[in-house]
């Protein structure tokens, strides 16, 4: 039985999310079928970690075991034949047999990104949370520092859910725990972006986004930068800043 890796992209606008469900279009279940449509057996694609409904992906990973023989290039490129546009296979070979999309990894890389232009343009809306008003990006970049370091992320996670993983883990789901090797806000002013990028070794359910949030409140005054610290003390979901939109979010990167 051979074990093949996937990298993928996907603009994930108009699918419920990574994982498959019953009666949902998802990223898992095209791939998937599109799988058993070229080598004629079913197969269970693993992802790296479950990305929620609208939320994009450059570096997503998948693996999964198979008995054809298919090339891994030919397999890519039949793929790309077979699914939408909006999916793409960027990479197909084969991994050792302990290879594990989810487990093997030992960090990731998300983008957030936020456009503070008056008007947002119609190729970029599906892609960024448009926030036109005011922010202190320097204030922004003092609470993402914050963030770095071993954490217990209950705060950021969400509500009575904290535990459940929606970018997968290395078998950490008995805790909130986790470690963030960098926190930044990157500003890019001829497109008026400002990119949160945040790298770790794992991540809660809608805690990038919850981070956003908060961060935002940061940057339009309603936070100060250094309360972040008692945010994280108090574990408490309250104690952060709202859930931004699933638009602005990329898994950049799965490392392994």
């Amino acid at each position: 039985m051979r074990n093949l890796r996937l990298d993928i992209a996907y603009d994930g606008t108009d699918f419920c999310g990574w994982q498959r469900q019953p009666d949902q279009d998802t990223i898992q279940g095209r791939i998937e079928t599109a799988i058993e449509r070229i080598t004629g057996t079913s197969v269970n694609l693993t992802g790296s970690g479950r990305t929620d409904a609208g939320v994009h992906a450059a570096g997503q990973v998948a693996n999964f075991k198979t008995s054809s023989p298919i090339p891994p290039a030919n397999l890519k490129r039949a793929l790309n034949n077979t699914l939408p546009d909006t999916i793409r296979i960027l990479r197909a070979e084969e991994a050792s047999p302990g290879f594990h999309a989810r487990y093997s990894a030992v960090a990731k890389l998300y983008r957030y990104r936020i456009l503070q232009a008056e008007v947002c343009p119609p190729h970029l809306t599906r892609f960024v949370c448009h926030y036109p008003g005011r922010l202190e990006r320097k204030r922004i970049g003092r609470a993402a520092q914050w963030l770095e370091g071993e954490h217990d992320f209950t705060s950021f996670a969400s509500t009575g859910d904290a535990l459940s993983e929606d970018t997968g883990e290395n078998r950490q789901s008995s805790s909130a725990v986790r470690t963030i090797f960098s926190s930044k806000a990157i500003w890019s002013a001829p497109l008026a972006l400002l990119t949160y990028e945040v790298r770790g070794n794992g991540f809660l359910r809608h805690m990038v986004r919850t981070i956003v949030g908060t961060l935002i409140e940061v940057g339009r005054g309603a936070i100060d930068p250094e309360d972040v610290p008692a945010i994280l003390e108090a574990k408490d979901r309250s104690k952060a800043g709202p859930t931004a939109p699933t638009r602005g979010l990329w898994l950049a990167r799965v490392e392994y």
